[in-house]
């Protein structure tokens, strides 16, 4: 019986140590298991690489055809390199006023957008009862369900002299604004303030009540209170919905090809050079300047933590 016992144990422990190597499958598995990591950054290497090969991948191809020119006589692009491009935008006068007017555009609608949409979202956070929140929030969501041609004509037929606008104001000896810059504004505005209300609605939703009330028992009045406590708190969020609406309307030709009139912004420059006049290089240069004025405006806003907020 010894001598079997004997025998037996190192045949038992030879099996076990000659038990199959793990595969490659589970290997990978347990490094992804032990790296978190490791894990995330194959899980976002796909969207990154579509994102650096698209759309960065574009912006540097209009920054190198900015650095280009087009031949008077061909129409053709020359790809020779030369700074022609910049010089006009500097030298001719109409450049600065279309890329000031649409800076003014975009401060504007920001401006409009943030005094119309902090108080409705202040009321969807903290005033309304949590059951008509969803109500309110598919009422904002609601317009973005719409074609943007199809908003944007509306407007068109409604700011026209004898539109609903007109008809509307007409009794307290106003009228329709018509078709120009402030037809611009108005209509941007409405585009895009749902993406106002809803950062801002998002940061007041976080901001405890108990902070509220903290202010009010210690005397605050509600003035102070908002000036001092919830403005500070909410101000990122603000920033991070001003980076919507400013960007949006700095890029705009469609509306103001629509209602504009005659006015004139950086985008409808960028789109009558690449169709009418046949010059994509100009084209290019002329976007640039929304692109740069954003990169520095993003700057700012990170600044703030307002990127955290999006």
């Amino acid at each position: 019986m010894d001598r079997d016992q004997g025998m037996t144990a190192p045949a038992r422990t030879g099996g076990a140590d000659a038990r199959p190597a793990p595969g490659p499958r589970r290997r990978a598995a347990a490094l992804l298991h032990r790296r978190p990591r490791l894990r995330l950054s194959l899980l976002l290497s796909a969207p990154l690489a579509w994102l650096v090969a698209v759309y960065l991948g574009a912006l540097a191809a209009i920054f190198l055809t900015a650095f280009w020119t087009t031949d008077v006589f061909t129409g053709e692009v020359v790809r020779r390199f030369t700074l022609a491009n910049f010089q006009t935008l500097l030298d001719e006068p109409v450049y600065r006023t279309v890329a000031l007017r649409s800076l003014g555009v975009a401060v504007a609608v920001t401006l409009i957008d943030t005094a119309i949409g902090f108080p409705m979202a202040l009321y969807m956070a903290k005033v309304a009862r949590p059951r008509h929140r969803p109500y309110l929030m598919i009422a904002i969501l609601a317009p973005l369900w719409a074609a943007y041609l199809v908003k944007a004509y509306a407007w068109r037929v409604m700011l026209q002299q004898g539109g609903l606008l007109d008809e509307a104001l007409r009794p307290f000896g106003l009228g329709s604004p018509g078709y120009g810059l402030p037809a611009t504004v108005l209509v941007l505005s409405y585009l895009w303030l749902p993406y106002m209300i809803l950062p801002v609605y998002t940061g007041l939703e976080r901001l405890p009540d108990s902070l509220l009330d903290a202010s009010g028992d210690l005397g605050a009045r509600p003035l102070r209170t908002f000036r001092t406590v919830m403005l500070p708190l909410v101000f990122p969020s603000l920033v991070a919905g001003s980076i919507f609406t400013f960007s949006l309307s700095l890029g705009d030709y469609i509306t103001v090809k629509i209602v504009g009139g005659r006015s004139q912004l950086l985008g409808n420059v960028v789109y009558d050079n690449i169709g009418a006049a046949n010059n994509l290089p100009f084209a290019a240069a002329v976007a640039t300047i929304p692109v740069v004025v954003m990169l520095g405006y993003l700057a700012a806003a990170h600044r703030t933590g307002a990127l955290r907020e999006l």
